[in-house]
């Protein structure tokens, strides 16, 4: 298991440094290898003050949370993201660049969050994933039935009309 996982982080990394790779022979083919050049390091530069700027940001929210002992819940991920797009900035690459630009936006911070989420919790196993939030348009209420609770008195049965989309085991039904 261990041996595919590391398999796999080998050739997602060649593969992006090949399209780092790529892209940079584009654009120096397009604008010349000097304003490529210039370019890689104004990001970079770009990105370092960006990442102090955030960074500063995520870490006060951090240190606010824990002095208010609150959860520091999207704080400790908005750090997280900060940093990675930090680091996606600083190194070579216009790929890198982009991404890193949207962690470290505020505006599309959000949004890599909710794709990471996402992608997270499609890997886990059906039992480690977080319930299931049902949400339906159109409630009724089923005339003459009654309910019968554990006091003994009855109560109106609310039926939701609703569509079951995936399994337990978490699989998507055909």
């Amino acid at each position: 298991m261990a041996d595919t996982v590391g398999r796999r982080v080998r050739t997602i990394a060649a593969l992006l440094v090949l399209a780092e790779l790529v892209v940079f022979v584009l654009v120096a083919s397009w604008v010349g290898i000097g304003w490529t050049i210039l370019a890689t390091l104004a990001t970079s530069f770009l990105g370092i003050l960006l990442l102090a700027r955030q960074g500063t940001r995520a870490l006060t929210d951090l240190r606010e949370r824990a002095r208010s002992r609150r959860s520091p819940g999207a704080e400790l991920g908005n750090a997280g993201l900060v940093a990675a797009g930090g680091l996606l900035m600083v190194l070579p690459g216009f790929i890198g660049d982009v991404v890193g630009l949207l962690c470290l936006l505020p505006g599309t911070r959000g949004l890599v969050r909710r794709a990471l989420t996402a992608l997270v919790v499609t890997r886990l196993p059906a039992g480690l994933r977080p319930p299931v939030r049902v949400e339906s348009v159109r409630t009724a209420e089923v005339p003459g039935t009654q309910d019968v609770g554990p006091t003994g008195s009855g109560s109106t049965r609310l039926v939701i009309e609703g569509e079951v989309v995936r399994g337990p085991d978490g699989r998507p039904l055909t």
